[in-house]
């Protein structure tokens, strides 16, 4: 089945509705989908079929939703990647899968200056001003509307996004039109997502998925691209003006939105959030804002999304002491759709296929830590022309299982616990100490809007970023003498990851300490 054909079943049911609401005005789900129709019968006209790659590179928006869904239409590959990577990421990922075609916002036109590979695309649009050596993607208003759906196989690629490439090659995720309508059913379950209801959608997955719920997605007056340093009264704006009930971000995006509130975000009813460590406070303070709504964390990555979620009302004392005691962060009930292992801790050596009784034989018992490996038909099998495929997968009697690079440990209930990477681990005299276990406890006392823990030359050092500058803070004072740290310093600020300001630096923050 071509994922294209579930916006044509809500455009039938639901064509008057509001699919898309942004700053332009807004999208019906009629409009949307003659729209698609349009643009993928303008894509056809310029040579765009079944099989090809179209690179796009435009922000959440109608105009995004619309260049997607055509090119699922046509049986060809959405391809994704990110410009700000530099030159040489995009010469790479274009090496690994040559795009026929370019929809693009000007500004990103004026890339094909400096890039060979983006030159060299032969079908080209302009999302906005007419440029040079480009069609405008306006145009597509004079087409005819193309009304059949290209059928394909399960296993079609549909969509192709990129690693950064930071340690190396890129990786090309291959998601096909099997594997995005199977997140989309786990994810239209697991995140409740009902007909009619108005989300603030800031996660293009989940906006795909509403389109295809019959929810309304309201995009945000605001800069996506950097949720920790958005403007938050705009946003409250459009919560009170489009009476929105549910909204699926990052931690950083609700931390501007809870700093700025005046009372809005009480209207919520589903609030999730995920795509970094959701630590306990974060989930309090939603609900002390939201004391109506479902508020839950989402713990999932790129290669399986969702893995498992909980509820702030699920997590009882008897969680949180754990969490303070080292224990890890609890993430809760992987979702029914995934199948879930811990294996022993084995990072950085590739795993041979296995047969079942063999996998059975490796897999630890509850309570113990190891490797996390899921598997399921929303999970990633695999990556393009396999790169990357050694490090990441292994096969049981034929079955492909995902390697996350996170190490756990599933409790008695069968609930997950996250340890933190599994090359984070640091071992020295005093043994094996998880730092994203400290991190966790940390986070737990009121004053600690931060942390993070770094291993260096034998000592344990703790950094910590406060709400009040001239607190005094220790190692007893936060609980954490069981780490046995060798010091707690506070910063003014913890370095971040510029784009998303959801994970600590730890490069930057590794030069800070050594600076000292």
């Amino acid at each position: 089945m071509n994922i294209a054909a579930l916006l044509t079943e809500q455009a039938r049911s639901r064509g008057a509705a509001a699919a898309i609401i942004e700053r332009a005005g807004v999208t019906t789900f009629a409009q949307l989908d003659e729209r698609v129709r349009r643009a993928a019968a303008m894509l056809r006209a310029r040579g765009v079929g079944a099989g090809d790659a179209v690179l796009i590179f435009q922000p959440m928006s109608a105009a995004l939703y619309t260049a997607l869904l055509a090119v699922f239409r046509l049986g060809a590959t959405a391809m994704f990647l990110d410009p700000s990577a530099g030159r040489s990421h995009i010469e790479a990922c274009c090496a690994l899968s040559p795009p026929r075609g370019l929809v693009a916002l000007p500004k990103a036109h004026l890339l094909r200056l400096t890039s060979g590979a983006l030159r060299r695309i032969e079908v080209k649009f302009s999302t906005g001003c007419w440029i040079p050596g480009a069609g405008r993607w306006s145009d597509l208003e004079k087409c005819a509307p193309l009304e059949e759906v290209a059928p394909v196989a399960d296993d079609t690629p549909a969509l192709l996004t990129f690693t950064s490439g930071s340690t190396g090659q890129p990786k090309a995720a291959v998601r096909t039109h099997r594997f995005l309508i199977e997140q989309h059913r786990v994810l239209a379950r697991s995140i409740a997502l009902e007909a009619g209801e108005v989300d603030l959608a800031t996660l293009p997955i989940f906006t795909l998925a509403n389109l295809a719920s019959g929810v309304t997605s309201l995009i945000p007056d605001c800069d996506l691209r950097r949720p920790g340093s958005i403007e938050a009264a705009p946003v409250l704006h459009q919560i009170r003006e489009h009476r929105v009930t549910r909204c699926a971000a990052s931690p950083a995006f609700f931390e501007r939105l809870l700093a700025a509130d005046d009372g809005t975000l009480s209207a919520m009813r589903k609030v999730f959030t995920g795509g970094a460590p959701v630590f306990p406070n974060l989930l309090t303070a939603l609900r002390e804002k939201m004391p109506d709504a479902r508020v839950e964390a989402v713990f999932g990555s790129t290669e399986a999304e969702p893995i498992a979620h909980i509820e702030e009302r699920e997590l009882s004392a008897a969680d949180r002491d754990a969490m303070r005691a080292g224990r890890g962060l609890l993430t809760g009930e992987p979702v029914p759709e995934i199948s879930i292992r811990i294996l022993s801790a084995e990072w950085g050596a590739p795993l041979a296929p296995m047969s079942a009784d063999e996998f059975a034989g490796r897999c630890l018992p509850s309570g113990e830590h190891g490797e996390i490996v899921v598997s399921g038909g929303h999970v990633l099998p695999g990556y393009l022309h396999g790169h990357g495929d050694a490090e990441t997968k292994f096969r049981v009697d034929g079955r492909v299982w995902h390697r996350t690079g996170d190490a756990g440990w599933i409790d008695e209930h069968g609930r997950l616990w996250l340890l933190g990477r599994c090359a984070a681990r640091v071992s020295d005299s005093r043994g094996t100490l998880w730092p994203f276990t400290v991190e966790c406890a940390a986070r737990l006392h009121p004053l600690v809007r931060r942390a993070a823990l770094l291993g260096h030359k034998g000592s344990r050092f703790l950094f910590v970023e406060i709400a009040a500058p001239d607190a005094v803070i220790t190692a007893e004072a936060l609980g954490l003498a069981w780490a046995q740290l060798d010091g707690v310093r506070v910063l003014p600020a913890i370095p971040m990851d510029a784009r998303h300001n959801a994970k600590v630096d730890y490069v930057a923050l590794r030069a800070l300490l050594e600076r000292q």
